[in-house]
C-alpha cells in the first residue's frame, strides 16, 4: 500500500514544491548583478532574437547588460531560462528545473514562473511551441518590464530604474485567433521615408523603392511585441527581386508567417507576372483565359520561392493594381458565371500546385473575397476547394462587414477569416486615423462569433498614424473575451499621458466622435481620403469650366465597385451645397476636438506624441475640409455669377493649407522630419498646385 502511493506522493510534493517556489521573487538586473539567459541550442533563431530583445530592454532601463549563458547548469546566481515544451531538449529543461509542472498544450500558450534552487533562481518561461515561448517573453517584458510594445513608432522611451525584480507565477492563454497579422499596404511614406531599401521594377506611379532595411526590423518587432503572427510586408511585393525578398527573410527570421495581398495570388501579381517573362526575353500578354500555361509555369516559379518560408497562400485571379481579371484579360469570359468558372479555375490549378510544392501536409491556404470575389461567391459562381480559408472583407473605411460576411452560410468543415481596415487609400483613412477601438471591437467580435477562431488580418498602411488601433487591436485578437473598449483607451491615456490622462482621453472620443456618419450607411462620409477626393473633383470641374455638371451630372461608383461595396459613399454623391452641410458640421465638431486636445498640457514625448497622434492628424483633416468647403463654396458662388465671392473663397482654400502644413510639422519632429516626402498616394502637394493654378485661372477670366 504504501508503494502503491508513493508515486502520488512525490508527484503531490513536486506541485507544492514548485507552488511555493514561485513566490520567490526574481532579480533580473540591479546595481549589483544581472541575471543570465538561457535559449536551449535546439530553439529557433527567432527566440534568441527575442532574448536580444530582452537584452536590449534591460540595458535601456537599467543601464545593466544580461550575459547569456550556454547551459542551464553553468548559470547563476539569476537565469532567465527561455524553453518550449514541444521540443525534446527543451522539455527536458523545463522537467529537470520544475518536476510536476503543469504544462501548457494549445499552440502559442506558455507558462511563466520564478523558481528559488540551492544557489540560485530562475525566471522559467516555458512555451507550448516555440512562439509560445517568444510571445510569453515579450508579454512580460510589456507587462513587467513597462516597455510599450510601440515606443519606436510612439517615440515612447523605456521606463528607467536601477533594479528590475519581480515574482511571477501566470499562464499566458492561447490567442483568440490562430493567425493575427498586419498587411503593409498602400505604404507609400514608408518607402520613401528613408533612402536605401533597393529599387523596385513596377509600372506603377508608386513604390519605385523598397522600405530601407533598417525599418522593416522594428516592423516586425513591434508586431511581435504586440503577439501578432502573420505579415503580409508590402504591397506587389515580388520576391524575385532580392530587395523584396529580403523583408520575406527578415520576417520570417524574426518568427512570424508571411503571406501575400489579394492581388498576387501565389505571390505573382500582374507586375510580377510581367517582369518574370521580360527578364526571359519574352513578351506575354497577361490573360488567363488565353495563356494558362504561361500562368501555371510563373506560379510554379514563385511557388517554390515562397515555399522556403513559412508561407500563408493566398490563391485568387486578379488583374492589375488590384482590380479585377477581366479588366486587364481582354479574353476573359463577359458574364458572372463565366468569370467565376474562369478564377475557380485557377484556384483549383493552384491548389494543385501548393500540394506539389509545399512540404507540410495541410499549409494554410487563404482567398480574400475581396471587390469581385465577394459578389461572385455570393453568387455561388466562384467554388473553391474545402481547405481554403475564406476571409471576408470589411467595407473597406472599416466600420463594417460586407454584405456576403452576413449572408454566407459556414461550412462546418471550411475555415474563415476576417480582413480589416485600420487603413485604405482611396476613401480613407491615410494620413488621419478614424476607426475608434469600440468599432474594432464590434467588428472584430463579430468576425469572431461568425467565423470562428482561425485568422484576422489588418490593412495598417504606413502604421505610424495607426498605433493606438493596433495596440487596441492586438490585445483583442489574443483574448477577445477579455477586452474592453472604453478601459483600453482609458489605460491607454493613463500609460501615456499620466499628467493629463482624463483630458486627454476626452479629447480623443471628441476626435472619433467628430466624423459625420451618413444616416442609412452608419458610416464616416467625410474621411480624409474621401473629403480630398471631393474638393479635387469641385476644383477640377472649376479649372475645367465643367461647374454646372457638379449640379446636374453626379458622378457614381462604377459597377464592380457597386456591386462590392453598397455601403460605400461615391465621391460626387450630392451636389457641392449639400455636401457643404456635411463638411460644416464635421469642422464645428472638429474645432471642438482640436480646442480640447490643445488644452491638455503635457511635456517632453508624451507632448510629443500627442501632437503627432492626435493634435496634428486633426488639424490635417480639418485643413482639408475647409479646402473642400472653401471650393464648394466658390462652384456655389460662380453658379451664381458672383466673381467676387469666387476670388475670396478661392483665397480660403489657398489658405486652409496652413492649417495642414501646421498638423504636418507635428507629425514630422526630428528622425521623422522626411515622414510626408513619398505623400504620392493622397498626393496633398497635387491638390495645392491644382488650388494656385485655379487662383490664377480665375484671376485672369
Amino acid at each position: 500500500m504504501v508503494r502503491a502511493r508513493r508515486p502520488a506522493i512525490l508527484a503531490a510534493a513536486a506541485v507544492l514544491w514548485v507552488s511555493a517556489a514561485a513566490r520567490a521573487e526574481f532579480v533580473l538586473a540591479s546595481k549589483d548583478s544581472a541575471a543570465a539567459i538561457v535559449v536551449p541550442p535546439s530553439e529557433p533563431e527567432f527566440l534568441r532574437l527575442a532574448a536580444l530583445d530582452l537584452i536590449e530592454d534591460v540595458r535601456r532601463i537599467t543601464g545593466r547588460t544580461l550575459p547569456r549563458a550556454v547551459a542551464v547548469e553553468a548559470c547563476r546566481p539569476h537565469c532567465v531560462v527561455l524553453a518550449s515544451v514541444s521540443l525534446a531538449d527543451s522539455r527536458r529543461i523545463i522537467a529537470g528545473l520544475a518536476p510536476g509542472l503543469q504544462l501548457p498544450q494549445e499552440p502559442e500558450s506558455a507558462r511563466l514562473l520564478t523558481l528559488e534552487r540551492p544557489a540560485r533562481n530562475i525566471l522559467l518561461i516555458a512555451g507550448a511551441d516555440p512562439r509560445g515561448t517568444m510571445f510569453a517573453l515579450y508579454d512580460l517584458i510589456a507587462r513587467e518590464l513597462g516597455v510599450d510594445p510601440l515606443y519606436f513608432w510612439s517615440g515612447r522611451s523605456h521606463p528607467r530604474r536601477e533594479q528590475l525584480a519581480l515574482t511571477v507565477d501566470r499562464t499566458l492563454a492561447a490567442p483568440s485567433f490562430r493567425y493575427r497579422g498586419w498587411f503593409i499596404n498602400d505604404e507609400d511614406l514608408l518607402t520613401e521615408w528613408k533612402d536605401g531599401g533597393g529599387p523596385r521594377d513596377i509600372n506603377y506611379p508608386y513604390y519605385h523603392q523598397v522600405t530601407a532595411p533598417e525599418i522593416h526590423p522594428r516592423i516586425f518587432e513591434a508586431m511581435l511585441r504586440l503577439k501578432m503572427n502573420l505579415v503580409i510586408p508590402a504591397s506587389f511585393n515580388d520576391i524575385d527581386n532580392p530587395a523584396e525578398e529580403r523583408m520575406i527573410r527578415e520576417a520570417a527570421r524574426r518568427g512570424l508567417y508571411v503571406s501575400m495581398h489579394h492581388v498576387e495570388p501565389m505571390g505573382v501579381s500582374a507586375f510580377a507576372f510581367n517582369n518574370y517573362w521580360r527578364a526571359r526575353g519574352r513578351s506575354v500578354e497577361y490573360s488567363y483565359a488565353s495563356n494558362k500555361a504561361a500562368f501555371e509555369e510563373v506560379w510554379r516559379f514563385y511557388a517554390r520561392r515562397w515555399a522556403q518560408y513559412p508561407v500563408v497562400w493566398q490563391v485568387g485571379l486578379r488583374g492589375i493594381a488590384d482590380r479585377p481579371i477581366w479588366l486587364a484579360d481582354k479574353q476573359a469570359p463577359t458574364t458572372d458565371e463565366g468569370r467565376g468558372a474562369m478564377i475557380s479555375d485557377a484556384i483549383a490549378l493552384q491548389r494543385r500546385i501548393i500540394a506539389e510544392t509545399d512540404p507540410r501536409p495541410q499549409p494554410p491556404i487563404t482567398t480574400t473575397l475581396w471587390m469581385e470575389g465577394a459578389y461572385l461567391f455570393r453568387q455561388g459562381n466562384l467554388k473553391l476547394p474545402n481547405d481554403v480559408t475564406i476571409v471576408f472583407a470589411d467595407n473597406s473605411p472599416g466600420w463594417k462587414w460586407q454584405a456576403d460576411f452576413h449572408d454566407t452560410p459556414r461550412e462546418k468543415d471550411r475555415t474563415y477569416g476576417g480582413y480589416y481596415h485600420h487603413a485604405v487609400w482611396g476613401w480613407g483613412p491615410h494620413l488621419v486615423q478614424a476607426v475608434p477601438p469600440s468599432v474594432t471591437f464590434r467588428m472584430t467580435r463579430e468576425a469572431y462569433e461568425r467565423n470562428g477562431p482561425h485568422y484576422f488580418i489588418a490593412n495598417v498602411a504606413n502604421i505610424r498614424e495607426f498605433v493606438l488601433g493596433l495596440a487596441a487591436t492586438a490585445e483583442m485578437v489574443w483574448d477577445i473575451a477579455a477586452f474592453q473598449p472604453d478601459a483600453f483607451l482609458r489605460r491607454w491615456c493613463q500609460e501615456r499621458f499620466a499628467a493629463a490622462a482624463e483630458q486627454a482621453e476626452k479629447a480623443y472620443r471628441a476626435f472619433f466622435d467628430a466624423y459625420v456618419l451618413n444616416e442609412t450607411r452608419g458610416t464616416p462620409d467625410l474621411l480624409d481620403g474621401l473629403t480630398l477626393h471631393e474638393g479635387n473633383r469641385i476644383a477640377k470641374a472649376l479649372l475645367e469650366g465643367r461647374n454646372e455638371d457638379l449640379y446636374t451630372k453626379l458622378s457614381r461608383q462604377d459597377a464592380n465597385l457597386a456591386k462590392s461595396f453598397p455601403d460605400l459613399r461615391a465621391t460626387g454623391e450630392e451636389p457641392p451645397d449639400a455636401l457643404l452641410l456635411r463638411v460644416r458640421r464635421q469642422l464645428a465638431a472638429l474645432d471642438r476636438a482640436i480646442a480640447a486636445a490643445e488644452a491638455v498640457s503635457l511635456e517632453g514625448e508624451a507632448a510629443d506624441f500627442f501632437q503627432a497622434n492626435l493634435v496634428g492628424q486633426a488639424k490635417i483633416l480639418s485643413g482639408l475640409g475647409r479646402w473642400t468647403a472653401a471650393l464648394a463654396e466658390a462652384s456655389i458662388a460662380e453658379r451664381k455669377h458672383d466673381t467676387g465671392a469666387v476670388h475670396r473663397h478661392l483665397k480660403a482654400a489657398l489658405e486652409s493649407w496652413d492649417e495642414i502644413r501646421a498638423g504636418q510639422a507635428l507629425n514630422t519632429k526630428g528622425e521623422w522630419s522626411h515622414w510626408y516626402r513619398g505623400d504620392r498616394k493622397m498626393n496633398l502637394g497635387a491638390a495645392y498646385r491644382t488650388t494656385k493654378t485655379l487662383i490664377t485661372r480665375k484671376a485672369g477670366s
